[in-house]
């Protein structure tokens, strides 16, 4: 075998390792389709979560529960994007195999950008969801229907984790790296804290009531006049 023979049979088997990821998607497409659904169901316990807290909220501050409404309701907007993004990836990955994994650039610089779609609209969508969470805090704290201890560490954590989304929109951290993780472990364990203490205790009543009563009394006032 001549030496410009044995140069093409090298770049032949190093072809289809250009875009390995492709043929892995192709083979476990069925795990990568149920990840897209975990993350569409995501999407929309986002969006049910600031519906269902939306009547709590309108009652202290409208304005505050409708900017939590939007940004959650962004937030599940673009995890549903990221979802799509997924699913033209499995289809892509399907057409390269059958095409019998070509070297040329096409599929992998439409794979790359399917990718980068789904980081980045997964992204955007987690910087809606602490935006969202912040209004959340900032409600609790002021409201006290739930402890103030409780209020203060998730302020503290969306902010931390809000930071960690910027750090990597802008590249100074790499996804997942351990910075990121490490400042988004607070609102992470805080969310947990948070959902068993409203099952165990839920609101506190007695904090909500008396707002409630004075803004009912006071449009009782303003209806009077």
């Amino acid at each position: 075998m001549s030496g410009v023979d044995a140069r093409e049979a090298r770049a032949a088997e190093r072809a289809p390792r250009r875009s390995p990821y492709l043929g892995g998607v192709s083979a476990n497409q069925n795990q990568v389709i149920a990840g897209a659904l975990f993350l569409l169901v995501g999407a929309f316990a986002s969006a049910g979560i600031a519906i269902s807290l939306y009547p709590i909220l309108r009652r202290h501050n409208p304005g505050l529960a409708l900017g939590a409404v939007g940004f959650r309701t962004m937030e599940a907007v673009l995890y549903a994007g990221g979802v799509v993004g997924v699913l033209l990836l499995v289809t892509l990955s399907q057409d390269f195999v059958q095409a019998g994994a070509p070297a040329s650039p096409y599929f992998q610089t439409l794979g790359s950008q399917l990718l980068a779609v789904r980081d980045r609209t997964n992204l955007v969508g987690i910087l809606a969801f602490h935006l969202g969470a912040f209004l959340y805090w900032c409600f609790f704290l002021r409201s006290g229907i739930i402890p103030r201890w409780l209020s203060g560490w998730g302020l503290v954590g969306v902010i931390l984790g809000a930071v960690a989304g910027l750090f990597v929109m802008f590249r100074v951290i790499i996804t997942l790296s351990t910075v990121q993780v490490l400042l988004n472990i607070p609102i992470g364990v805080n969310e947990i804290v948070l959902a068993v203490w409203l099952i165990v205790r839920g609101f506190d009543a007695s904090a909500d009531a008396p707002r409630s009563a004075q803004q009912i009394g006071r449009l009782d006032r303003g209806e009077s006049h």
